[in-house]
Protein backbone atom coordinates (compact mmCIF):
# COMPACT_ATOMS: atom_id res chain seq x y z
CA UNK A 1 0.00 0.00 0.00
CA UNK A 2 1.34 3.46 -0.86
CA UNK A 3 2.46 5.95 1.34
CA UNK A 4 0.46 8.84 2.87
CA UNK A 5 2.71 11.95 2.62
CA UNK A 6 2.87 15.36 3.59
CA UNK A 7 6.09 17.38 2.42
CA UNK A 8 6.77 20.48 4.11
CA UNK A 9 9.21 22.37 1.92
CA UNK A 10 10.52 25.88 3.48
CA UNK A 11 12.01 26.89 0.47
CA UNK A 12 14.92 29.48 1.67
CA UNK A 13 12.80 31.24 4.77
CA UNK A 14 13.57 30.49 8.42
CA UNK A 15 17.37 30.43 9.79
CA UNK A 16 18.41 28.02 12.50
CA UNK A 17 16.74 29.49 15.87
CA UNK A 18 13.26 29.75 13.64
CA UNK A 19 13.29 26.81 11.97
CA UNK A 20 14.25 24.67 15.43
CA UNK A 21 11.33 26.51 17.06
CA UNK A 22 8.92 25.20 14.22
CA UNK A 23 10.39 21.72 13.97
CA UNK A 24 9.59 21.10 17.53
CA UNK A 25 6.08 22.75 17.25
CA UNK A 26 5.43 19.83 14.71
CA UNK A 27 6.35 17.26 16.36
CA UNK A 28 4.67 18.34 19.53
CA UNK A 29 1.48 18.70 17.63
CA UNK A 30 2.07 15.47 15.02
CA UNK A 31 2.83 13.31 18.67
CA UNK A 32 -0.68 14.78 20.01
CA UNK A 33 -3.06 14.95 17.39
CA UNK A 34 -2.58 13.24 14.01
CA UNK A 35 -4.17 9.72 14.50
CA UNK A 36 -3.52 8.59 10.79
CA UNK A 37 -0.43 6.58 9.39
CA UNK A 38 0.59 9.87 7.22
CA UNK A 39 4.12 10.48 7.01
CA UNK A 40 5.76 14.22 7.57
CA UNK A 41 8.79 15.51 5.97
CA UNK A 42 10.37 18.79 6.86
CA UNK A 43 12.60 19.88 3.35
CA UNK A 44 14.59 22.53 5.71
CA UNK A 45 17.45 24.56 4.22
CA UNK A 46 21.11 22.95 4.22
CA UNK A 47 22.02 24.87 7.01
CA UNK A 48 19.22 23.74 8.94
CA UNK A 49 19.28 19.74 8.23
CA UNK A 50 21.55 18.59 10.91
CA UNK A 51 19.62 20.76 13.62
CA UNK A 52 16.11 19.87 13.04
CA UNK A 53 16.86 16.22 12.96
CA UNK A 54 18.43 16.38 16.10
CA UNK A 55 14.49 17.18 17.06
CA UNK A 56 12.84 14.72 14.64
CA UNK A 57 15.50 11.74 15.06
CA UNK A 58 13.49 9.48 17.34
CA UNK A 59 9.85 10.69 15.93
CA UNK A 60 8.29 7.68 14.15
CA UNK A 61 6.73 9.31 11.49
CA UNK A 62 8.30 12.48 10.52
CA UNK A 63 11.34 12.48 8.38
CA UNK A 64 13.88 15.13 6.91
CA UNK A 65 14.20 15.59 3.56
CA UNK A 66 16.45 18.24 1.30
CA UNK A 67 15.36 21.15 -1.05
CA UNK A 68 17.79 19.70 -3.55
CA UNK A 69 21.75 18.15 -3.94
CA UNK A 70 24.73 17.97 -6.38
CA UNK A 71 24.58 15.34 -8.95
CA UNK A 72 28.52 14.87 -8.01
CA UNK A 73 29.77 12.88 -5.59
CA UNK A 74 32.89 14.84 -4.45
CA UNK A 75 35.34 17.22 -5.58
CA UNK A 76 35.83 21.00 -7.02
CA UNK A 77 32.18 21.88 -6.86
CA UNK A 78 32.28 24.91 -4.83
CA UNK A 79 29.27 25.79 -3.09
CA UNK A 80 26.94 22.15 -3.83
CA UNK A 81 26.27 19.45 -1.70
CA UNK A 82 26.92 16.27 -2.18
CA UNK A 83 24.16 13.18 -1.34
CA UNK A 84 26.49 11.83 1.29
CA UNK A 85 26.74 15.04 3.21
CA UNK A 86 23.03 14.74 3.40
CA UNK A 87 22.85 11.17 4.40
CA UNK A 88 25.02 11.71 7.38
CA UNK A 89 22.96 14.28 8.88
CA UNK A 90 19.73 12.36 8.40
CA UNK A 91 18.60 13.32 5.28
CA UNK A 92 16.13 10.64 4.35
CA UNK A 93 14.12 11.73 1.21
CA UNK A 94 15.40 14.73 -1.34
CA UNK A 95 13.21 17.03 -3.62
CA UNK A 96 14.13 16.96 -7.18
CA UNK A 97 13.14 18.96 -10.40
CA UNK A 98 10.79 21.66 -8.46
CA UNK A 99 9.47 24.14 -10.55
CA UNK A 100 11.72 26.92 -9.47
CA UNK A 101 15.39 24.55 -9.93
CA UNK A 102 13.92 23.79 -13.47
CA UNK A 103 13.34 27.20 -13.70
CA UNK A 104 15.45 29.71 -12.31
CA UNK A 105 18.50 27.25 -12.22
CA UNK A 106 18.27 25.78 -15.50
CA UNK A 107 18.31 22.24 -14.33
CA UNK A 108 17.27 19.83 -17.17
CA UNK A 109 15.89 16.48 -17.59
CA UNK A 110 19.59 15.18 -18.13
CA UNK A 111 21.13 16.62 -14.53
CA UNK A 112 17.40 15.48 -12.88
CA UNK A 113 18.42 12.21 -13.85
CA UNK A 114 21.82 11.83 -12.84
CA UNK A 115 20.59 13.83 -9.59
CA UNK A 116 17.67 10.85 -9.43
CA UNK A 117 20.46 8.04 -9.31
CA UNK A 118 23.10 9.76 -6.92
CA UNK A 119 20.32 10.21 -4.38
CA UNK A 120 19.45 6.50 -4.84
CA UNK A 121 22.85 5.28 -4.48
CA UNK A 122 22.89 6.96 -1.44
CA UNK A 123 20.22 5.49 -0.03
CA UNK A 124 17.68 8.24 0.28
CA UNK A 125 14.48 8.76 -1.34
CA UNK A 126 13.46 11.08 -4.40
CA UNK A 127 10.79 13.47 -4.31
CA UNK A 128 10.58 14.08 -8.21
CA UNK A 129 8.73 17.29 -8.83
CA UNK A 130 6.67 17.36 -12.32
CA UNK A 131 4.41 20.02 -13.89
CA UNK A 132 3.32 22.59 -16.87
CA UNK A 133 3.19 26.07 -17.45
CA UNK A 134 -0.16 28.06 -18.35
CA UNK A 135 1.03 28.58 -21.71
CA UNK A 136 1.43 24.38 -21.70
CA UNK A 137 -2.06 23.86 -20.12
CA UNK A 138 -3.70 26.13 -22.53
CA UNK A 139 -1.93 24.71 -25.37
CA UNK A 140 -4.01 21.38 -24.61
CA UNK A 141 -0.10 19.54 -24.42
CA UNK A 142 -0.37 19.40 -20.43
CA UNK A 143 -0.48 15.86 -20.07
CA UNK A 144 2.20 14.52 -22.38
CA UNK A 145 4.22 17.19 -21.11
CA UNK A 146 4.06 16.29 -17.51
CA UNK A 147 4.45 12.78 -18.32
CA UNK A 148 7.51 13.04 -21.05
CA UNK A 149 9.22 15.19 -17.66
CA UNK A 150 8.91 11.84 -16.08
CA UNK A 151 9.61 9.63 -18.79
CA UNK A 152 13.26 11.85 -19.34
CA UNK A 153 13.87 11.95 -15.11
CA UNK A 154 13.05 8.58 -14.21
CA UNK A 155 11.71 5.99 -16.89
CA UNK A 156 15.88 5.23 -16.93
CA UNK A 157 15.69 3.10 -13.65
CA UNK A 158 14.94 -0.40 -13.08
CA UNK A 159 11.54 -1.78 -11.51
CA UNK A 160 13.26 -1.71 -7.64
CA UNK A 161 15.21 1.58 -7.71
CA UNK A 162 11.49 3.01 -9.31
CA UNK A 163 9.44 2.19 -6.20
CA UNK A 164 11.81 4.50 -4.17
CA UNK A 165 10.23 7.10 -5.67
CA UNK A 166 7.62 9.91 -4.95
CA UNK A 167 6.49 12.06 -7.58
CA UNK A 168 5.50 15.31 -7.20
CA UNK A 169 2.62 16.95 -9.34
CA UNK A 170 3.25 20.86 -9.28
CA UNK A 171 0.32 23.09 -11.55
CA UNK A 172 2.94 25.67 -12.05
CA UNK A 173 -0.01 27.38 -14.30
CA UNK A 174 -1.65 27.62 -11.02
CA UNK A 175 0.80 29.35 -8.55
CA UNK A 176 0.94 32.68 -8.33
CA UNK A 177 -1.05 33.40 -11.34
CA UNK A 178 -4.72 33.92 -9.98
CA UNK A 179 -5.83 30.89 -11.38
CA UNK A 180 -7.18 27.74 -9.71
CA UNK A 181 -6.41 24.40 -9.47
CA UNK A 182 -9.67 22.31 -8.44
CA UNK A 183 -9.40 18.87 -7.00
CA UNK A 184 -10.94 17.58 -10.04
CA UNK A 185 -7.93 19.03 -12.02
CA UNK A 186 -5.81 17.78 -9.25
CA UNK A 187 -6.82 14.15 -9.87
CA UNK A 188 -6.93 14.05 -13.48
CA UNK A 189 -3.56 14.73 -13.79
CA UNK A 190 -2.38 11.91 -10.82
CA UNK A 191 -4.76 9.30 -13.04
CA UNK A 192 -2.74 10.48 -15.85
CA UNK A 193 0.54 9.64 -14.37
CA UNK A 194 0.08 6.62 -12.42
CA UNK A 195 -1.04 5.36 -16.00
CA UNK A 196 2.15 6.73 -17.81
CA UNK A 197 4.07 4.92 -14.45
CA UNK A 198 1.96 1.49 -14.99
CA UNK A 199 2.64 1.53 -18.95
CA UNK A 200 6.60 1.31 -17.93
CA UNK A 201 6.64 -0.92 -14.53
CA UNK A 202 3.19 -2.47 -14.46
CA UNK A 203 -0.04 -1.49 -12.25
CA UNK A 204 1.67 -2.74 -9.08
CA UNK A 205 4.40 -0.52 -9.07
CA UNK A 206 2.03 1.96 -10.20
CA UNK A 207 -0.39 1.76 -7.56
CA UNK A 208 2.51 1.68 -4.80
CA UNK A 209 3.68 4.77 -6.15
CA UNK A 210 2.75 8.38 -4.21
CA UNK A 211 2.14 10.90 -5.98
CA UNK A 212 1.61 14.08 -4.14
CA UNK A 213 0.09 17.70 -5.16
CA UNK A 214 1.97 20.34 -5.33
CA UNK A 215 -0.97 23.42 -5.81
CA UNK A 216 -1.29 25.72 -3.15
CA UNK A 217 -2.67 23.09 -0.94
CA UNK A 218 -4.13 25.14 2.59
CA UNK A 219 -5.77 23.39 5.57
CA UNK A 220 -9.12 24.51 3.87
CA UNK A 221 -8.86 22.58 0.80
CA UNK A 222 -6.59 19.74 1.72
CA UNK A 223 -9.09 17.49 2.51
CA UNK A 224 -11.10 18.17 -0.87
CA UNK A 225 -7.75 17.48 -2.77
CA UNK A 226 -6.57 14.44 -1.08
CA UNK A 227 -10.20 12.82 -1.78
CA UNK A 228 -9.23 11.89 -4.75
CA UNK A 229 -8.64 8.48 -5.63
CA UNK A 230 -4.84 8.67 -7.21
CA UNK A 231 -3.69 11.86 -4.74
CA UNK A 232 -1.27 10.34 -1.78
CA UNK A 233 -0.64 13.62 -0.06
CA UNK A 234 0.76 17.26 -1.06
CA UNK A 235 4.29 18.96 -1.43
CA UNK A 236 3.15 21.78 0.85
CA UNK A 237 5.02 25.94 0.49
CA UNK A 238 4.10 28.56 2.13
CA UNK A 239 1.60 26.82 4.65
CA UNK A 240 4.55 24.33 5.77
CA UNK A 241 5.52 27.42 7.40
CA UNK A 242 3.02 27.91 10.13
CA UNK A 243 3.14 24.75 11.96
CA UNK A 244 -0.68 24.79 12.80
CA UNK A 245 -1.55 25.17 9.14
CA UNK A 246 1.14 22.14 8.45
CA UNK A 247 -0.27 19.46 10.99
CA UNK A 248 -3.78 20.89 10.24
CA UNK A 249 -2.98 19.55 6.44
CA UNK A 250 -1.70 16.47 7.46
CA UNK A 251 -4.93 16.00 9.94
CA UNK A 252 -7.44 16.19 6.69
CA UNK A 253 -6.41 12.48 6.01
Amino acid sequence: MRSKIVAGNWKMNKNLDEGLALTSEIVNMFKDEVNSDALAIIAAPFPLLSGVNGLIKDTDNVFLAAQTCSEYASGAYTGEVSTSMLSSVGVAYVILGHSERRGYFHESDEILAKKTDTVLQAGMKPIFCCGESLETRESGDHFKFVCDQLTAGLFHLDADAFSKVVIAYEPIWAIGTGKTASAEQAQEMHEKLRAHVAEKYGKDIADDTSILYGGSCKPGNAAEIFAGKDVDGGLIGGASLKSRDFVDIIKAF
